[in-house]
This record gives structure tokens, C-alpha cells and sequence, in this order.
């Protein structure tokens, strides 16, 4: 049995990502708004890439304020330090802010509504290798027809897994990881 997830290297940013952050329970709005476009800014990319940027991706987004998001200038974002320059990635997150505020119209809330695709409770796996864990879920793939429903790009099931890993909607720490227990998992 693996003692650590194997994805956390042992670069120390990734480090303290995996044992602060990820799994973490997030409930509020722009910090799951926030992790949402730093997943989508992912594909195609390491996550470490990502993470690395994530302070300058905060000073871009105006601190992921969704409403001030959804009425930026993508010539301003393109032209930010440190964003990654994806025309595409960035039209994203400005229409995503946009849906993001008729999702909060329509459900009181950003996180009630990612949070309904696992009845609002953490989602806890039990997984004692890297290989057993999967890269989407049948809840990732009902949020990403969700979101895309309501007109967001960047959200494929896989985007949506890993989103729901890192804002803690699923516990994937393998068992034998000291956050597993910290997290909710039962004791090996």
C-alpha cells in the first residue's frame, strides 16, 4: 500500500498544496470559482504549471470576483503577467463568470449548486493505490452536462474530477496518506 498520494511530489509548493489544500472542503463561491478556472486553465498542462501562477492568476481575476470577472476585457487578461496566454481559456472564464452569476440567481449560491452533485456531503473513496484512483465519476460527468447546459466551457468530466478533488467534493488522499483520516476517512 502506497503511505502517500503519489501525485505530490516532492517539490515543496506541490507539497503543501496536497497537505493544506486539496480535498479541503471549499463552500465559498469565489474559491470555488476560483479553483474551477485554474482547473480548466490546466488542460493540457501540469498542474504544477498551474499552481504556480495561481497568485497571478488572483491579482488578473480581481480575486475570482465572479461579477467583476464576468465584465472583464480578455485584451487586458491576455496581456497579464503570468496568465497563460490561451485566447480561448480566457473567453472561458470571462462567459463562465457570466453563467456562474445566473447559477447563483437561479440557486442562491455557486456552491449549492456544484456542492448538489454529491447531495452536499463529501464523497469519500477508499482508494490504497495511485492506479485504483479514476480520472471522472459518474457525479463529475453530471456536473460537467450540467455546467454545460448552462452554457460553460472548459468543464469535461475530467476537469470536473479533478476540480471536485481539489475542493475537497471527493476524498481521493489514498488510505494509507496521513490527510485521508484527517479528512474524513476511516482508519486502515
Amino acid at each position: 500500500m502506497e503511505l502517500d498520494c503519489a501525485w505530490s511530489t516532492r517539490d515543496q509548493e506541490y507539497l503543501r498544496y496536497h497537505d493544506e489544500e486539496w480535498g479541503v472542503p471549499v463552500w465559498g463561491d469565489a474559491r470555488l470559482f476560483e479553483m474551477l478556472v485554474l482547473e480548466g486553465a490546466q488542460a493540457g498542462l501540469s498542474w504544477i504549471t498551474v499552481l504556480r501562477r495561481r497568485l497571478s492568476y488572483r491579482q488578473a481575476f480581481s480575486g475570482f470576483d465572479i461579477g467583476v470577472v464576468a465584465q472583464m476585457d480578455p485584451a487586458v487578461l491576455l496581456a497579464s503577467p503570468g496568465v497563460i496566454k490561451n485566447r480561448q481559456k480566457i473567453l472561458s472564464t470571462i462567459q463562465n463568470a457570466r453563467v456562474a452569476l445566473r447559477i447563483q440567481d437561479e440557486w442562491g449560491s455557486l456552491a449549492g449548486y456544484l456542492w448538489s452533485f454529491t447531495q452536499h456531503e463529501p464523497l469519500i473513496n477508499h482508494w490504497r493505490e495511485a492506479s485504483e484512483v479514476p480520472s471522472q465519476s459518474r457525479e463529475s460527468q453530471s456536473m460537467s452536462h450540467g455546467l454545460k447546459a448552462y452554457g460553460m466551457s472548459f468543464v469535461g468530466p475530467t476537469i470536473c474530477y479533478a476540480f471536485m478533488q481539489a475542493v475537497g467534493m471527493v476524498n481521493d488522499h489514498l488510505m494509507g496518506c496521513p490527510r485521508y483520516q484527517a479528512l474524513g476517512g476511516c482508519r486502515i
